[in-house]
């Protein structure tokens, strides 16, 4: 039994499972934000809430304990919605420039992107970036080979992440039912949630901003560790409800197919 008699659709996301080993840059794009305005934002405070739309991932922040205290001694007063604004000013032009350095697709992303499609899988995208944010990524992906045939970005839904409306939008553009046919990809916790809230089979890939290292710098570990970070990265996607877990996006085909077994010995 081939996996399209199980799926029509896998819904990737985009930083730390098909782009930007690691989840890098909206990391570096948040710090960088937070400090133009006095404040300095730990990368661990900034991975909490990654995969959900920057906007709201700016106003959680600021309602972290020591960001909130941070910000009232660099500012003299709490944030407001003045405040995020004045973030999202500064947010935008570096997610750019920084998702753009970070746009070459991880290794093995294109080679499971053909694979389904060439299974007759229909492959479709989202995001945390806003569709400005996306479109050098966007631009890069192409370039390398990787055309979702359906991008949905934050802010075209009217709630992101953890809610199920983007999946709920993306399957019914490219008339897609049930969802339980429906396969989602992500490497955080809130894209995981997605997932889950929309009757998907969610797949969490442990080497994004569950792991939140660089390649270079989980290459450098020695094997021990770093089978060990990974083993607990994948824990954490599982305990968040992802019915599987892997350590990379290049897994993705061949784990989806021992799963299927699992589900249908025999079959």
């Amino acid at each position: 039994m081939t996996l399209k008699s199980h799926f029509d659709l896998v819904i990737f996301d985009w930083a730390g499972t098909m782009v930007d080993f690691g989840c890098e840059a909206p990391v570096a794009a948040l710090i960088e934000a937070f400090g133009a305005e006095g404040v300095a934002l730990e990368a661990q405070v900034a991975r909490r809430d990654m995969g959900i739309a920057k906007i709201d991932h700016v106003r959680n922040l600021l309602r972290e304990a020591e960001v909130a205290a941070a910000w009232r001694a660099a500012k003299g007063r709490a944030s407001d919605e003045r405040d995020v604004e004045i973030l999202m000013g500064h947010l935008g032009p570096l997610m750019r420039g920084h998702a753009a350095a970070a746009s070459a697709l991880i290794a093995g992303a294109r080679q499971s992107f053909d694979g389904l499609r060439g299974l007759g899988i229909r492959v479709a995208s989202s995001t945390g970036y806003t569709r400005d944010m996306m479109e050098p990524v966007l631009a890069q992906a192409a370039a390398q080979g990787y055309t979702p045939e359906h991008v949905i970005c934050a802010g075209e839904t009217p709630r992101g992440r953890p809610s199920p409306l983007m999946i709920y939008k993306t399957c019914a553009e490219l008339g897609i039912w049930p969802l339980s046919r429906v396969v989602k990809v992500d490497d955080a916790e809130a894209g995981i949630a997605e997932g889950k809230a929309a009757g998907a089979f969610t797949v969490g890939v442990a080497s994004g901003n569950a792991l939140g290292l660089s390649l270079g710098a989980l290459q450098s570990l020695p094997t021990v560790e770093r089978a060990g970070r990974l083993a607990a990265a994948r824990d954490a996607l599982l305990a968040a409800g992802a019915d599987l877990a892997i350590d990379s996006v290049a897994d993705l085909i061949p784990s989806l197919e021992a799963a299927v077994a699992r589900t249908c010995p025999g079959a």
